[in-house]
């Protein structure tokens, strides 16, 4: 997979690239990364890729010209432009399981009040991270490239990724380590009998629990077993 990234400011992203499971994945080339300063392509004199907007109003406005060039310059047939705004769909596990099997992904991170309207007639998907405004795309572009990347095979463990949170449209189960006993809460004896299908039953009881008790939106759609629904109505009733 390739990462390209249009943005004002490309050392937002160092961060990303040099901590933790992230840099393990690009130092072993799992995925390619790369940022695109769209300034550099304004044909403005004084460097400007904004102006005030037609019809007045406060703030300025990112025109078309340096960020379709931009974008020209490195889409291919196989790319999936991606432009970040609050007025796109929100960012959620499933679709970051879905862009984790494109070949190409370009982020369009704003700045400022918004974008030349037309630009959005150019982008295959409008996406947000959720119904809050931030300064600029990329700090919601760096979350969504977090996401995404430890879904490739071969960044993190595939059963790491198959427990997480969403991923089975529930909350993930409880953890727990050592020390058994802490403070006098006792992890819970069915994680130390050994009896796996004993284990795997409760983990997945508790995800319930958990979806129920946190996010019971989640379990308004999802389709659930004869059996969940049994557990559920306890839980209720308790």
């Amino acid at each position: 997979m390739k990462i390209s990234v249009l943005t004002l400011f490309p050392e937002y992203f160092e961060p990303l690239l040099h901590t933790s499971i992230i840099k393990r994945a690009k130092e072993k080339e799992l995925f390619e990364f790369e940022t695109v300063d769209f300034r550099t392509f304004t044909k403005e004199k004084h460097g400007h890729v904004d102006d005030t907007p037609y019809g007045g109003g406060a703030g300025m406005v990112l025109m078309c010209q340096p960020i379709l060039d931009a974008l020209k310059s490195i889409r291919t047939e196989n790319s999936t432009v991606i432009l970040l705004t609050p007025q796109g769909k929100t960012f959620k596990q499933e679709i970051a399981r879905e862009l984790s099997l494109k070949d190409h992904l370009i982020f369009i991170c704003g700045h400022y009040e918004g974008f030349d309207e037309r630009i959005r007639e150019y982008v295959d998907i409008q996406m947000s991270l959720g119904d809050f405004v931030l300064t600029g795309g990329e700090s919601a572009c760096m979350v969504m490239c977090d996401a995404i990347l430890r879904l490739i095979p071969g960044v993190i463990k595939q059963d790491s990724s198959d427990d997480d949170s969403f991923s089975h449209g529930l909350l993930e189960y409880p953890q727990y380590t050592r020390p058994e006993i802490y403070d006098g809460k006792r992890v819970p004896d069915v994680l130390l009998s050994g009896h796996h299908a004993n284990i795997k039953k409760w983990r997945h009881e508790m995800a319930l629990k958990n979806t129920f008790m946190h996010r019971p939106d989640l379990l308004e759609e999802r389709e659930c077993s004869k059996e969940e629904l049994e557990f559920l109505q306890t839980l209720k009733e308790n």
